[in-house]
């Protein structure tokens, strides 16, 4: 018998009406929006069911948001096939994702981590309200045709590889400029260019100033180790070390996410029965593009 992994979405696949009906039909997915409202000081609930969209994608509540309702589709998945649940072996998240995979792994609790993705989301905010930003998609094309568009681009302005999400679907993060020049430069090679609506440019060195803010609250927190292992975005390992894993959290900010490499781990290491735990379908479709003939399931209320 072979090892269930699950995976958790990260900020993008937010949409208004998520964990609607989850807290409509289970107790501890409303219990879940219940204690958001009092951890955060404001009532997550009513702006991830009815909205409106634009503040529900602003990063400061979409990063909260998706990390609750991940959490409350986790407890439909717990309460109609507990075997499933109790049966995981490995889990990862992409970015914002990874807080939530730690908090199903039992290396956090619930509140401690909901407290440091509010802080997060704020931090990244503030950060890119600094220095105009944002992030572009490099599709079709592979990983060194990826790198010739950076360094190009990079004449116009700062700009990084931030996301390796699967074959042909590479995201490059920077300034302003430079990811118009890096957007001209994919149509060029033949590949296909995506503006990604985020408030900067996540996963590199402009997003250094929210480290320190993001370290502060790590360091109050209790980090231990999980039930199961957790594959790291920033190195594609896993960590059990309490120590270690605030490191890696802090460090992911600023760092790219290896999120092929994390799921080819996963496939490394026995996984061949995936569930995407959360809004969206995002993750099943680049797990598709990594390897076709593996299952994976969608746990949500998306309909």
């Amino acid at each position: 018998m072979g090892k269930i992994a699950f995976l958790f979405p990260g900020q993008g696949a937010q949409h208004v009406g998520m964990g609607k009906s989850l807290s409509a039909r289970f107790p501890a997915a409303k219990s879940l929006f219940d204690q958001a409202r009092e951890i955060l000081g404001f009532d997550l609930a009513s702006i991830c069911f009815d909205g409106p969209a634009e503040r529900l994608d602003t990063t400061i509540i979409s990063q909260p948001a998706l990390f609750v309702s991940s959490l409350a589709a986790l407890e439909m998945l717990r309460a109609e096939h507990p075997e499933v649940v109790d049966r995981c072996a490995m889990a990862a998240g992409l970015s914002l994702g990874e807080y939530t995979a730690l908090v199903f792994s039992g290396a956090m609790s619930f509140e401690d981590g909901l407290r440091v993705v509010q802080r997060r989301g704020e931090a990244m905010q503030q950060a890119a309200d600094a220095n105009p930003s944002g992030m572009v998609s490099a599709l079709l094309l592979d990983r060194e045709q990826v790198v010739q568009v950076r360094n190009e681009a990079s004449t116009a302005g700062q700009i990084w590889i931030a996301n390796y999400l699967c074959p042909g679907n590479t995201v490059l993060s920077g300034e302003k400029p430079a990811c118009v020049r890096a957007a001209e430069l994919i149509e060029k090679l033949g590949g296909s260019a995506r503006t990604l609506t985020v408030a900067g440019a996540f996963h590199t060195p402009l997003m250094g100033s929210a480290c320190g803010q993001l370290e502060e609250v790590l360091q109050k927190i209790q980090i231990k180790s999980g039930r199961i292992p957790v594959v790291s975005n920033v190195d594609s390992k896993t960590h059990s070390d309490g120590e270690d894993l605030r490191q890696i959290l802090v460090r992911q900010v600023t760092q790219p996410v290896l999120w092929e490499d994390c799921v080819r781990e996963l496939l490394a290491q026995g996984c061949d029965q995936f569930y995407e735990i959360g809004p969206g379908k995002v993750l099943k479709s680049l797990l598709k593009r990594i390897d076709r003939k593996v299952d994976c399931q969608s746990i949500n209320d998306d309909g």
